[in-house]
């Protein structure tokens, strides 16, 4: 039987969400206009939702569409220029329960309004940016962290105010599936912090404490641990980690790198036990500005994991600003050297 389509109203709802699959974001929203049957099955079938061209009004917009898509799950609003305020966030939290992934980058006027909204409404987060927000609370992240506990990405880079220890210890206690969290210039934590996160959060795979500089630093709050403690819990509770950076990270010294480099021994005994075979280990790390370390100690590290390169176009083991550490080399670079040695020299 042939389906006749006289109007515009008539296409098959499959029909039309796959030809709005090839359409941009901003054309699906014009074609929600159309008529109320397009209307209503765009409402029903869209669940990912980029409104990051938007340059102007970003915050009437979301007022306006986030009572329609209700079935949103992916919805992206970075901005270039801070638009969007607590009440279109509380407006996606009251409508879009089934939302996993939300990035709110560069969103400065946000507060603390918005986290408490966002922990209510969108308890199955699995990705949340909010890097760049810089009005947010320690209190309130830790609130956020104790209700959406299904996070796995967390970008919090530039949180100043929201990322210090305590909140670190919430989300190190709730959040126990976070596989990537980004710190980078959040100046407030310290071993305290981090070593809640390597207690806490075992299935980490990416960590960037870049410009974290009290990492390390023996401090009245923090005089229970030894320099370096945080790195050598990540090393020895976090046995999928994959990419840690400690760039200008100055307090980390060869203890923090012997500790990686004997994880990678530990880890492949843990997989063993367990069945599992997660090879090659750390595959990025950046100490760029870590100018406490020897030679001896980042070659270990890179003698350990030979997903750590330092040859040129696969620089994956990071050390700008570390004059001292240019003889680290990874196997791919001594190779050569050792092919060269291997042949005597000929005889004239």
């Amino acid at each position: 039987m042939i389906m006749m389509i006289r109007e515009w109203k008539d296409i098959p709802v499959e029909l039309l969400m796959q030809i709005l699959s090839l359409l941009d974001d901003q054309t699906v929203i014009t074609a929600s206009h159309v008529c109320h049957g397009w209307r209503d099955s765009i409402s029903f079938g869209l669940t990912h939702l980029s409104l990051s061209w938007c340059s102007k009004n970003m915050n009437n917009l979301v007022l306006s569409l986030a009572p329609k898509f209700t079935k949103l799950q992916t919805l992206i609003l970075r901005q270039d220029k801070p638009q969007l305020e607590d009440n279109a966030v509380e407006a996606v939290s009251k409508f879009c329960p089934d939302l996993q992934v939300l990035d709110l980058t560069k969103s400065f006027k946000l507060t603390d309004r918005s986290l408490y909204a966002i922990a209510l409404g969108c308890c199955d987060l699995r990705k949340l940016n909010i890097s760049g927000c810089s009005a947010f609370s320690d209190k309130a992240l830790a609130y956020l962290a104790s209700l959406c506990r299904k996070l796995k990405v967390l970008n919090l880079c530039g949180c100043v105010k929201a990322v210090s220890d305590t909140a670190l210890q919430a989300i190190g206690h709730y959040c126990n599936e976070l596989q990537f969290l980004n710190l980078g210039w959040c100046e407030q934590i310290s071993d305290v912090g981090v070593m809640s996160l390597a207690y806490g959060c075992p299935d980490l795979r990416t960590l960037d404490l870049c410009g974290c500089v009290l990492i390390t630093v023996l401090s009245s709050c923090c005089s229970l641990f030894a320099a370096d403690e945080s790195v050598i819990a990540l090393a020895n509770r976090c046995p999928h980690l994959r990419s840690l950076g400690l760039y200008y990270c100055k307090n980390i010294t060869d203890r923090a790198m012997y500790s990686l480099a004997q994880s990678k021994v530990k880890n492949k005994m843990w997989g063993s036990v367990n069945g599992e075979n997660d090879e090659d280990g750390l595959r990025t790390l950046n100490i760029s500005q870590c100018t406490s370390l020897t030679p001896s100690a980042v070659q270990a590290v890179c003698d350990s994991f030979p997903a750590l390169h330092t040859c040129s176009g696969r620089h994956s083991l990071i050390i700008s600003g570390c004059l001292n550490l240019t003889s680290v080399h990874c196997a791919c670079c001594a190779q050569p050297h050792r092919a060269i040695n291997a042949f005597p020299h000929s005889a004239h």
